[in-house]
């Protein structure tokens, strides 16, 4: 099984490349999803936040106002990584789930779509590790005309990720998203070519696929250990 791995920064279209490995019927583990999942009433996630953050952050049925806990650990260094904590083995564990399913399911390739790929250290799951990278005088653009923020806040949110450039320089593969969408399809083409090539053996042996054969050759194994015993 290959597990891709897709990171990028705010702003600078990960989600959209990740849209089109939907499109191309690649399945998405996407981080976000499960962290919305954990966060949910409840949910050992909602009662560890709650705790740590205070009821002011819940909503009148009992949610949390995501927004509201957003603009408290984007503002806060200390507080964005003890939420960070909080949740960290929660959705670690969300997304092993995931995985699982589609292991069941008997998919070959997967991409795991997680914003903070190399922060959480998941990298070592994945390869290979694609970066959605555009430069920061596009990116502070992009993030100002989408949230319709101030250029502070929007160069705080900037701020509060790892760099998009030491993120590039960890990447196996860079899509390069600073032009137009006609460009980013392109490039998406051909990467969506190289993470579909044939697994390899490694790969293979960690998919259902492989594990059916290796089980078959167990078998094969022990009978024929028994007849010549």
């Amino acid at each position: 099984m290959r597990i891709v791995g897709l990171t990028g920064g705010i702003s600078s279209g990960k989600s959209t490349v990740s849209n089109l490995f939907k499109l191309h019927g690649v399945p998405i583990v996407d981080a976000d999803l499960v962290a919305r999942d954990v966060l949910k009433k409840g949910t050992g996630g909602w009662k560890k936040v709650v705790a740590a953050f205070g009821e002011d952050i819940l909503l009148d049925n009992g949610e949390v106002d995501r927004a509201k806990l957003g603009h408290i650990v984007f503002s806060d260094p200390d507080k964005r990584q003890l939420l960070n904590r909080l949740l960290a083995p929660y959705i670690s564990s969300g997304i092993f789930w995931e995985i699982l399913k589609l292991w069941m399911k008997g998919y070959k390739v997967i991409v795991l779509d997680i914003p903070l790929l190399f922060e959480a250290k998941m990298d070592k799951w994945t390869k290979p590790i694609i970066v959605v990278w555009v430069d920061p005088e596009t990116q502070l653009q992009r993030l100002m005309e989408r949230d319709r923020t101030s250029v502070e806040e929007a160069k705080n949110r900037i701020q509060a990720q790892m760099p998009l450039d030491l993120k590039k320089n960890k990447a196996d593969i860079v899509i390069d998203n600073t032009g137009s969408r006609e460009e980013l399809n392109e490039r998406f083409q051909r990467v969506l070519t190289h993470v579909s090539k044939p697994l390899t053996w490694s790969e293979f042996a960690l998919s259902r696929q492989g594990a059916f054969v290796a089980s078959i050759l167990v078998f094969v194994g022990v009978i024929i250990c028994r007849k010549t015993l």
